[in-house]
């Protein structure tokens, strides 16, 4: 599932920077991070939300000396109060992807 809804919560599930309309991923971890977070946009869209819903993300990342970058980009989706943030390196991700970031909204 993209998002599942458990009373006024929606929990969406990782996205890494994929282009729905072909499936290719974004050239780098900046482009990843910015696909990554207009699929999340979309999804929340669906469910009647926006950004400014989000309560919390996760985010996963396999470099973390990218995080300053990733960050950059994030800090354009989400303005203050901004949702608390838990940010893990991991060795590797689905189809290589360089980033994946997963989201708690709340309606």
């Amino acid at each position: 599932s993209q998002a599942v809804e458990a009373g006024d919560f929606i929990y969406v599930s990782g996205q890494l920077g994929l282009n729905p309309a072909d499936g290719s991923l974004a050239p780098d971890v900046v482009e990843q991070a910015r696909q990554s977070l207009k699929n999340i946009g979309e999804i929340l869209k669906a469910s009647g939300c926006d950004y400014s819903n989000v309560v919390k993300t996760s985010v996963f990342i396999t470099d973390l000396s990218a995080f300053a970058a990733v960050n950059e980009v994030y800090a354009t989706f989400f303005s203050k109060p901004y949702p608390a943030r838990s940010c893990v390196e991991v060795s590797k991700l689905p189809k290589g992807g360089l980033v994946e970031i997963e989201c708690i909204a709340k309606k």
